[in-house]
């Protein structure tokens, strides 16, 4: 289930498609037994409503846990942004051939940040992920030695900077590893499709059912292609952008 959520579009196809047979299904039941009578019918209205409005409950709130996760994912991104902006000023406080060598391999980590947030291919994310791990370590051997070898406060900051760079790499990957947990998706998807089917099994006539019995799938479809949309990091139409990590590569070179 955790890759068809990776595909907005899917969700949505995969929606509309079991949404629209479980209404068939239950207008299908009316048509070959006796159907509702009009004593009984005032009762039915009262389930439909609660199994309605639990389904817009549950949809309200997937959409706000989707919303959170994808303000989370930003926050991070400033927040790694904030962190190389400042270590890059802190590389000054080490000796010049240091200070050179953090910068050069800052500006190359940099690079590969950016990538982490454009990237769509899961093979070129790989090897991102295994670069980055790789120039982590070259970050903080750079700092390591300097640090060890004059052991005072001004060093310290560079060094605590170097610190807070790696850290909120950790905090920006398990940011995009939280997403809407599946038994969510998966108990919003279970009432979604009774209330078709009781929807289906609701209605008086064929000739009023044909675009009542399409118009409740589509609706909560799109609302769930929007929730899987946003709750994908990779996939879709909303991604974070990395607006302020592109910031920290200067201006672009004028033609």
């Amino acid at each position: 289930m955790s890759s068809e959520l990776n595909y907005p579009f899917l969700v949505f196809a995969l929606a509309f498609g079991t949404m629209s047979l479980g209404a068939w299904a239950g207008y299908a039941l009316l048509r070959k037994g006796r159907g509702l009578e009009e004593e009984a019918r005032e009762h039915f209205g009262v389930v439909l409503g609660a199994t309605l409005t639990l389904l817009a409950l549950l949809v309200g709130f997937s959409f706000s846990m989707a919303i959170q996760r994808y303000d989370q994912r930003k926050n991070y991104e400033e927040a790694e942004a904030n962190a190389i902006g400042t270590q890059i000023v802190r590389a000054g406080l080490l000796p010049p051939a240091d200070a050179a060598k953090v910068r050069a391999l800052l500006k190359s980590y940099l690079d590969l940040r950016i990538a982490f947030y454009t990237t769509r291919d899961a093979q070129v994310l790989r090897d991102v992920n295994v670069r980055t791990a790789h120039l982590q370590g070259e970050l903080w051997s750079a700092v390591e030695g300097p640090a060890l070898a004059q052991p005072n406060p001004v060093v310290a900051l560079a060094v605590a900077g170097m610190n807070d760079v790696l850290n909120s790499q950790g905090y920006t990957q398990a940011a995009w590893w939280n997403r809407i947990p599946h038994e969510a998706w998966a108990l919003m998807a279970f009432i979604a499709i009774a209330c078709n089917v009781l929807v289906g099994y609701g209605a008086r006539s064929a000739r009023g059912a044909g675009i009542l019995l399409l118009i409740l799938p589509l609706i909560v479809a799109v609302a769930f292609e929007l929730i899987a949309d946003i709750d994908s990091p990779r996939s879709g139409l909303i991604h974070v952008v990395p607006q302020n990590l592109r910031s920290l590569q200067g201006p672009p070179p004028a033609n």
